[in-house]
C-alpha cells in the first residue's frame, strides 16, 4: 500500500497530490438525474476529493455548439481557478465548426485548452472531412484534441484513430476511454505514436487493465479522467490508488502528465 493510498483512505484526498481531471462535462443531460452537475456544486465535490482542476465539455455544447460553447466561456470566466473548457465540435453543424475555429484563438488559454469530439454520438467518422479543419488547426499549433473512442466502433474505433494519428503528428490526441475494450490497440498506439495519450475514464470497469497499461506502455501518457458528473471522483481516485501500481505512476496519471500537456496553456 503506497503512501498516497494511505492518505486517501484517511481523509478522502491527498494534500500534495493536486488531481487534474482531463475529461469532464457539466450541467443537466436529458433523461438523466445529475444532482452534482452545476458548476458551483461540482467545485464543492472537487474540493472533497482534492481535484484541483476540471477540464470540461459542456453537455449543451456537444449537441448545440453555437449556444453551448458560449455557456462554457461564461462558466470559466466565473470560475477561472477551477475549470477550463474544451471547444466542443459537432460535425453535423459544419458552419458552426467554421465559426468556432475563427474565434478559438480569442479564448485559447483563458478559456479553452483544446477541442472535444464525439464521433460515436454524432455518427460521424473521426477521419471525416468536417473534422479535418479541426485537426489541421490543432496540428499546426500542437494543440490538444480529446475524442471519444470505443473498441469496435466504426466511427471512433482503432481503424479511424490510426488514420488520424498517421496524418497528424504534432497535435496531442487524447483517446477518451482508451478505445474501451480494444486494450491491445490502445497500448500499441501509445508505443507507436508519441502524440497519442490514453484517458482512463471507463477503463477501471475492467480489473487489471490499468495495471497492464502501466506495465506494457509506462505511465507517462495516461491521463486521469472521469466523465464527471457522470461518475465519481472518489471512486476513480480510490480505484487507481488501490490498483497496486507504483506511487510515481499514480502521480503521473493523476496530475503530472496533465501538467505537462497543459504547460504554457494555463
Amino acid at each position: 500500500m503506497n503512501n498516497l493510498w494511505k492518505a486517501f483512505l484517511n481523509s478522502g484526498n491527498v494534500d500534495d497530490c493536486p488531481v487534474i481531471d482531463m475529461h469532464c462535462h457539466m450541467d443537466l443531460f436529458y433523461g438523466s438525474h445529475m444532482p452534482y452537475s452545476s458548476p458551483d456544486i461540482m467545485a464543492k465535490r472537487m474540493n472533497l476529493a482534492g481535484v484541483k482542476l476540471a477540464v470540461f465539455a459542456h453537455h449543451y455544447a456537444l449537441f448545440n455548439p453555437d449556444e453551448g460553447n458560449k455557456i462554457s466561456i461564461d462558466i470559466v470566466k466565473k470560475y477561472p481557478d477551477r475549470f477550463r473548457a474544451y471547444c466542443a465540435i459537432n460535425p453535423n453543424y459544419p458552419e458552426a465548426t467554421k465559426k468556432d475555429l475563427k474565434t478559438f484563438d480569442k479564448f485559447f488559454k483563458d478559456i479553452y485548452v483544446g477541442f472535444k469530439l464525439l464521433p460515436d454520438y454524432h455518427r460521424y467518422y473521426l477521419s471525416g472531412e468536417v473534422y479535418n479543419s479541426v485537426f489541421e488547426y490543432a496540428d499546426s499549433n500542437g494543440m490538444i484534441v480529446l475524442t471519444h473512442t470505443w473498441g469496435g466502433s466504426v466511427y471512433d474505433g482503432a481503424e479511424e484513430i490510426e488514420k488520424v494519428l498517421k496524418r497528424y503528428r504534432k497535435l496531442k490526441l487524447l483517446l477518451g476511454h482508451s478505445i474501451h475494450g480494444d486494450w491491445k490497440k490502445a497500448i500499441e498506439f501509445i508505443k507507436r505514436y508519441e502524440n497519442a495519450y490514453l484517458e482512463m475514464c471507463a477503463v477501471l470497469d475492467e480489473r487489471g487493465i490499468l495495471e497492464q497499461f502501466v506495465e506494457e506502455a509506462g505511465s507517462e501518457r495516461i491521463l486521469y479522467g472521469t466523465d464527471f458528473p457522470w461518475f465519481n471522483h472518489h471512486y476513480y481516485i480510490g480505484a487507481l490508488l488501490g490498483s497496486g501500481i507504483p506511487e510515481t505512476a499514480c502521480r503521473n496519471i493523476l496530475y503530472k502528465n496533465a501538467e505537462k500537456i497543459l504547460k504554457n496553456i494555463i
